[in-house]
This record gives C-alpha cells, structure tokens and sequence, in this order.
C-alpha cells in the first residue's frame, strides 16, 4: 500500500480495535494491522465497575456508542452476544494444602445493584465486535500481516510486512503484545524488569466445570449473599490463585465454556516438567475442596503455560510512536486491570492523537503524559498485586489486604462516575482532563489523599512481612486499625470489621451510606459519593438523566 494513514496501529484485539475505532470515527486515516485473525483467543475476561464506567467515558467523549455497548451485561447481550457471562460479584475463597476449606475463610465482594452489572467477555466475540466497529467507521484492516520492519524519521512512518507488503503511516501505535515490534525496534523493553511481583500461569477453557456452590462441603455455614458462580471465583492459597470464569451461568446464554486458569508464584512453585494438564491434576490432588469442581471438567483447547509473565518498558512513547496495552507491560490478571489500564491510556492518548494529526506535530513531548500514565499505572497494580500475594501467606492478612482494595476500587469508581456524569450532561472534558493530572496518578482514585495513605501504608506493611520483619498478624492488626481511624470510610459498609467478610452495598445500606455522605461525611469525600450516587440514580431512573 502506497496510501499514507495518519495512524498505524500494530494489534487488533481489544486495545487496538477501540482506539481505532474512536480515532476513525473522529475523522482520521486509521489502518489496523494484525499478525492473526479474529476469531481468536484471548484472555482479560473480567470486567469491574471502574472498566465499565471507563467504556461509558470513551464512548461518550469520542461519539462511538458502540463502545458503550459493553459497559453493562444487559446492554451486550442485547448489541453484542450472547456467549458473555454475567458477573455480578467477586469471590474470594482461601484454601489451605491438604485441609479442608473453612467457611469463615472467605470473602465476597457484591457489585451494588445501583451499579449496572459486570461481565464475563467471551473475548473472540467482544474483540471480534470492536474491530470491525472500526472499519465500519473506516479503518482499512489488514489481518494476517506481521510488520517485521518498521522505520521511522521525521516524515513518518514505514512499516515492512511479511511477503514485501509496505505500509505507511504518519504515527504507528503499537497494541500487539509482549513480541511488540516497536519496543524490539527501539530496545524498549527492561532487563530485568522493575517490577517486584513474580507470577507464571497456565489457562485454558473448559466444558462440565461444576459450579463451587454445588460442591461446598456445608454451604449452609457459608452466609455468601451471592452464589459464586454468578461471578468471578478467586481460590487463593499460599503463593498463587486459581481463577473460574463461567461463561455459561445464565439461563439464556448460548456458551457453554468456563475460563479456568493457575497463576502462580514460580519462587514458591516451580514449573515442574511435563504438561500442563498434569501440572493442574497435580495441583487439584493437594486441594481437596477444589478438586470437585473438576472432577468432570475437560478443556476445549490445548493449556497455554507461561513463564514470568511480568515484563516493562524503559519507555512507550517517542516521536511518532506509542507501545500500549499488553505492549508496555503486564503484571497478573488478579483484580482485572488489564482493560481498565488499556482504557485508562485510551482515553488520554486518543485526544492527543486527533489533535496531532490536525497539527502535523508528532513529537514526543506531546505524548509525555501519555507515558507517564502507562508507567504509573503498572506501578500502581505491581504494588497492588505484590502485596496481595504476600498476602496470601495468611487469611488474616489477606482479610485486611482485600478491604484496601475493595474501598480504593469502589472510591475510585465513584470518582469516575462522577466526571463522566459531567461529560454526559454538558459535554464538559474538564473534570477528565483534572484526573489526568492527579497527584496520584495512576492510582485507582488517583485525586484523594487518604485512599492513597492508605494503600501506601498497606503496601508497607505487607513488604515488612514479605522481608520477615513483621509477623501477618500484626500487619493485619496494623491494616484493620487504618480501616477503623479511616474518616473516609462509609460506617454501613462495616469494612473495619475483621468479622464482616462480605463487601454488600444492599439498597438500604447505600440509602444510609447517602445520608451519611450529606451529613457526616468529611469534605474530601462527601461530594465524590452523592455525586456518584445521584449519576447512577439518573441512569437507572427513566426521565431522571
């Protein structure tokens, strides 16, 4: 092709498709290369309520309502497909090696029903759907072509593709991968990496996996408010998680499959050689209450089995490029951040791009915010996940670990919700524009002080206890009483209480959460919360928005 584009984005999965999509339908030249082809595999299944507020955000500000169509179960199901899974919370439950599982070892976070309800993407459907959104709105797609050559100089970009094929671009954005072509081109990637988390996995889906709750050895003496198959299943243990992600747990759903992957920290568990089936069996064999939930699963497609999968970047961004997504880096798929970071970056680098192409003006000091917002966002989820895993050593830790997360996630989407409110009335960017230069940029709620003290002094507590300095019981003595000197948090949540093992905004305890928020509140928080409240009320209440 001889023909110039103004951006050139290497991947079509999820990332590369919703940029393209919303850089076309705002006018620009946008080709899309791909090494494969849809359908295909793809794992980051999970969405959360911060990814689905950030999809209502894109869509909105960029005019691509079909982004929008992903932002709640309902609205995929009815635009999309119907292979999707509903999510309607997080589970949690800790097992011990060798024992049986104990019921008050458990932890459950419910997504409130003032929220709209999360999903399991089936994402050969979902990514699919995305790319040819954008060559409805006219981004040229080219799939099996693999760049293997890129050149770039102050006129632009040329991209030199398997067979001879050249390409030509103004800006090359690259959303492929790990084997990213432009990080290999310019020596981006770090060795060793900066990041402190150690994880491998292996994946795969499967068919016959009997939901948890038909398995539990007394689920009377649970008390979950939610059946855990009707979310996403966490079994964590000492050095690694399992997760369950039911694809087929709707009534009229048309996907049998189950996602089910082992990730695991490869200091405390070595790859053993042979298969990965093998390793699971071998793995299921030490676990007695989760081995049932397998005795008839069989996979579909053959296990994927990794090495470490973190990897970084010195840097994603120069003149006329951008690494993105899984390109610039990856952690571990615990807490589902993957698309929430992708959108996050979507979001401040697709403005950017528009306003370079209108300027001719590809420089990299246009994009420097772009970088720093990928780079603080994988450091903001490696302390995250690092501390979680350290966790893991001790229910009692992990109990006070998982509310520091559940209240930074929940505050932060409120804070979102609360901007896109502003965006979706009155077209106003401006609040959008202040969480792109917060202070704590990258963090979940990335404008409140003492959510981020918080998460701080969690992270140290846990790194104290993974050097051996400090016993778990005491981190978690330390944790519980931050949650309880914690103005910020609402007192019916019950999130300082050890013995409160369920994060459950009933709609009675979100009406006292609002008037607690009107009334006793501290100014930092009081806004964020009505705010939110009163935007998701408008959008659930027709003639109220």
């Amino acid at each position: 092709m001889t023909e110039r584009h103004d951006v050139a984005i290497l991947g079509a999965g999820i990332a590369g498709s919703i940029l393209a999509s919303v850089l076309a339908r705002n006018g620009a030249k946008v080709l899309l290369l791909d090494a494969g082809s849809h359908p295909r595999f793809a794992i980051g299944e999970s969405t959360i309520p911060y990814t689905s507020v950030l999809l209502k955000v894109v869509a909105a500000r960029y005019g691509v309502p079909e982004i929008a169509h992903l932002s709640s179960f309902s609205s995929v199901r009815k635009n999309v497909t119907g292979a999707c899974g509903v999510k309607r919370n997080f589970g949690f439950v800790y097992q011990r090696e060798g024992q049986a599982q104990r019921p008050d070892e458990v932890n459950q976070f419910v997504i409130p029903k003032m929220l709209h309800t999360e999903n399991h993407f089936f994402r050969q459907d979902i990514d699919a759907y995305m790319t040819y959104t954008a060559v409805r709105y006219g981004a040229v797609l080219r799939q099996n072509t693999r760049v293997e050559e890129i050149d770039i100089d102050g006129s632009g970009v040329t991209l030199n593709a398997a067979g001879g094929q050249k390409f030509l671009a103004r800006y090359v954005v690259d959303a492929s991968g790990h084997r990213s072509p432009v990080a290999e081109r310019f020596g981006l990637r770090e060795t060793p990496t900066r990041f402190r988390h150690h994880s491998r996995s292996l994946f795969t889906h499967m068919v016959n996996v009997t939901p948890y709750d038909e398995v539990m050895r007394n689920p009377e003496a649970y008390g979950n408010p939610s059946p855990w198959h009707q979310g996403t299943l966490h079994h964590v243990f000492d050095g690694g998680w399992l997760w369950v992600i039911p694809f087929d747990n709707t009534k009229d759903g048309t996907n049998p499959l189950v996602s089910v992957g082992l990730t695991l920290d490869p200091r405390r568990h070595p790859r053993p050689d042979g298969p990965p089936q093998q390793e699971f069996d071998d793995f299921l064999r030490r676990f007695p209450d989760i081995a049932p939930q397998f005795r008839n699963a069989r996979p579909v497609r053959e296990w994927v089995s990794t090495g470490r999968l973190q990897y970084s970047a010195t840097g994603t961004v120069g003149d006329r490029y951008c690494v993105t997504a899984h390109a610039a880096g990856f952690i571990d798929a615990l807490y589902s951040r993957g698309m929430t970071n992708t959108l996050e970056v979507v979001n401040v680098l697709a403005h950017r791009l528009l306003d370079a192409i209108r300027d001719d003006d590809f420089s990299r000091e246009r994009f420097a915010l772009v970088e720093q917002l990928e780079q603080r966002l994988l450091d903001a989820n490696d302390d995250l996940v690092h501390s979680s895993f350290t966790a893991f050593r001790d229910y009692d830790l992990w109990n006070a670990v998982f509310r520091v997360w559940a209240i930074s996630t929940v505050l932060g989407t409120f804070g979102l919700q609360t901007a896109y409110d502003r965006l979706r009335r009155s077209g106003d960017v401006q609040p959008l524009l202040e969480l792109e230069n917060a202070k704590y940029l990258g963090s979940p709620f990335p404008t409140h002080d003492a959510t981020n003290e918080l998460l701080r002094a969690s992270t140290a507590l846990s790194d104290q206890v993974e050097d051996g300095t400090l016993d778990p019981q005491e981190a978690s003595r330390r944790i519980f009483g931050l949650l309880g000197e914690a103005d910020f948090l609402p007192p019916p949540l019950q999130l300082a209480r050890p013995e409160n093992h369920f994060f459950h905004a009933t709609p009675p305890r979100m009406a006292r959460t609002a008037a607690w928020a009107r009334t006793k509140a501290p100014a930092h928080i009081a806004g964020t919360i009505t705010g939110a409240m009163s935007s998701f009320a408008r959008e659930h209440v027709p003639g109220r928005g």
